[in-house]
């Protein structure tokens, strides 16, 4: 009996993922490393084979993310274009939409960046006000509203915008998605300058009354979080996978030093004070990446509630081992740790994101206590 549940055509994807990331390296270009991906068909493994992709799912998409990661050259809006954009208009999108963007997102021609985060809501999406009202004489969407931390808007296509509409029957906001070309009048962005570096800017977004076509809406106007969570589960675990790519690359990076550099006629990797945290690292980044890899399994499989729990711990878990394997590399290869020679102290900061985004490890160990463990809401 197999307790793995990576297939030979998996391990066949990574050794030749792996490779294409080892051809790049670190440090890398985005735009080259991206054109080469897509056309390998990486992009869009997840997306359905009729609209160009590979006809895989999560699984396979995080594989390549993880593999890329460990090689120091993870692409983020993979998590963001094919991972959220692209499974949400593949599951609820309709049949032009699909058409339009789904090969274009598998071959990388165009990209889809995504829009929930809010200056004054932050990990309540209960709290978004960003709202879409119908223009009765034309039939067209209007949404007002503002967006903070939104990745990649600069090289996007378009933006996955998050909005509320008013139902009916109750005068309650509910959650929908819209598609804002990049051009769109009354659609402004603003780079927020970061210390974090990354090919990938921050953007904060200022929709003022931009006019959509009836036909931005993706998916039903009623079904709420559902298509929603469509999106973020698949970004918890494309998160984690970036996590623990990371994570693997600064770990190996460690792992050579400390077998190479010799002190008092020995490798210093000899000393189990280098070699155990070294090995619980790994340890670490072996246990997040199972339950990554059940939480994809979960979610290709349509098991949309056991996936929720499974991608938040997933995410929880590879957010810290990714922290501690790039702080113990660090510490491994002492003063060498922070010279751009080794390219180990921009992960420092890098490494803190998996803790932070697209959801704090807080806001997880809630979501555990009160869904999983039946524990009452702080808040």
């Amino acid at each position: 009996m197999s307790f793995t549940l990576e297939s030979d055509e998996h391990t066949a994807l990574r050794a030749a993922v792996a490779q294409l990331g080892k051809r790049h390296g670190r440090p890398f270009d985005r735009e080259t490393l991206w054109s080469e991906a897509a056309k390998l068909g990486y992009l869009g493994v997840n997306l359905p084979e009729q609209y160009g992709g590979g006809g895989g799912g999560i699984f396979e998409l995080s594989l390549v993310l993880e593999e890329l990661g460990a090689a120091g050259c993870p692409l983020l809006m993979m998590v963001v274009s094919p991972a959220i954009c692209g499974t949400v208009i593949a599951r609820f999108g309709t049949e032009t939409q699909k058409r339009e963007w789904l090969p274009a997102l598998a071959d990388g021609t165009r990209t889809m960046a995504f829009g929930i985060t809010e200056p004054d809501a932050g990990s309540n999406s209960h709290r978004i006000t960003t709202t879409a009202r119908r223009d009765p004489e034309t039939g067209d969407w209007l949404l007002t509203g503002r967006k903070v931390f939104i990745s990649g808007v600069d090289i996007a296509d378009a933006t996955l915008i998050v909005g509320r509409t008013e139902d009916a029957r109750t005068g309650r906001l509910k959650p929908c998605l819209f598609i804002v070309p990049r051009d769109a009048e009354g659609f402004h962005r603003r780079q927020i300058d970061m210390e974090l570096q990354a090919a990938e800017k921050q953007f904060e977004l200022t929709l003022d009354d931009v006019r959509l076509p009836a036909d931005a809406l993706v998916g039903d106007e009623d079904a709420g979080l559902l298509q929603l969570f469509a999106g973020l589960n698949p970004e918890r675990i494309m998160t984690a996978a970036f996590a623990i790519g990371m994570g693997r690359y600064a770990l190996a990076q460690a792992v050579a030093y400390a077998r190479d550099r010799t002190v008092w006629n020995a490798p210093i990797g000899a000393h189990q004070a280098i070699a155990h945290p070294l090995a619980q690292a790994h340890i670490d980044l072996e246990l997040a990446r199972l339950m990554m890899q059940k939480a994809a399994h979960l979610y290709d499989a349509g098991d949309d509630a056991g996936a929720g729990e499974a991608a938040n711990m997933a995410k929880y878990a590879a957010g810290e081992a990714c922290v501690k394997a790039v702080d113990q590399a660090v510490h491994t290869l002492g003063g060498n740790g922070l010279t751009r020679e080794f390219g180990l102290a921009s992960l420092i900061t890098a490494a803190r994101v998996a803790r932070i985004a697209p959801v704090s490890r807080e806001m997880i160990l809630n979501y555990v206590s009160h869904q999983t463990l039946g524990l009452p809401k702080s808040y």
